[in-house]
């Protein structure tokens, strides 16, 4: 049994097929956490969380990219496809009666994205500061439902671990698709965070990282419908976790993938200790 920790079966991608696609994923033992990333998506992942009586659960939401409207650009099935994301203001009492819905682990996908430029955008320094604020009040909603968190972070490790710091802002949580420094994993470890890794691994050399991480603090992760692993073609899906795995495990020389996937599910249970 595996868990994927982070997938997005709840976007359009999977408008016709969802279904399909979670009941392939616990037919194969693989269960699915959906992160949202707007209110819609978020609610749409706790309402498919309720379809099945076991192995789907939801995070709840907003990322960084929707505090503002802007064209979008990512890759699905190898082709580049464009969007429009909808500025959404941070409704913190409408997500926290979302997020108390018992089929929420989490509150996620949440964070920072720097490298995120909108073009509606005219000063990037008060983008900035817009959200880490949001970050901060979605981190005191998960403190305030004694949830973890499910971290974005994309060139903002140093502010990121500024606010992480602050013991305000102390919470338990995952940094998801980590492509980080061996020292800034030190520092989020340090925090008492797990990092969590997905097919991005056989794009960028994260092999040093990787290794450097004890496994007690990894998770594993598709972010489908992105990031599709080889020998995997087209639109990720949450079955293709195992590609994930076997490769970690090639990275760290461990032959007993059974005590490696026993380890991972450890670990994404003591963190989404709403699993069962």
């Amino acid at each position: 049994m595996l868990i994927d920790t982070h997938a997005h079966v709840n976007f359009n991608a999977y408008k016709k097929d969802a279904d399909k696609v979670i009941r392939r994923s616990l037919g194969n033992h693989i269960w699915v956490i959906n992160a949202g990333s707007q209110y819609d998506t978020s609610k749409r992942a706790v309402e498919m969380a309720r379809k099945y009586k076991e192995g789907v659960f939801a995070a709840v939401g907003l990322h960084p990219i929707h505090l503002s409207s802007d064209w979008f650009k990512a890759k699905v099935d190898k082709e580049e496809i464009e969007f429009k994301t909808r500025e959404e203001k941070f409704d913190y009492q409408k997500y926290k009666k979302l997020a108390k819905s018992k089929e929420v682990v989490a509150i996620g996908e949440i964070g920072l994205d720097f490298l995120y430029k909108p073009k509606d955008v005219k000063n990037q320094e008060e983008f900035k500061e817009k959200q880490k604020e949001i970050l901060k009040e979605q981190i005191l909603l998960a403190k305030e439902l004694n949830l973890p968190v499910i971290l974005h972070c994309r060139e903002a490790h140093k502010e990121m671990l500024e606010i992480l710091s602050d013991k305000k802002y102390k919470v338990r949580g995952v940094l998801h698709c980590f492509v980080g420094t061996k020292k800034e994993a030190k520092k989020y470890l340090d925090l008492g965070f797990y990092l969590g890794f997905n097919g991005i691994i056989f794009k960028k050399d994260l092999a040093d990282v990787i290794k450097y991480i004890p496994i007690g603090k990894i998770l594993v992760e598709t972010d489908c419908p992105y990031l599709t692993p080889p020998p995997a073609e087209g639109r990720n899906e949450p079955l293709n976790i195992r590609y994930v795995c076997k490769k970690i495990l090639e990275i760290k020389k461990m032959k007993m993938i059974k005590d490696f996937e026993i380890q991972i599910v450890k670990n994404t249970k003591e963190l989404f200790n709403k699993i069962r």
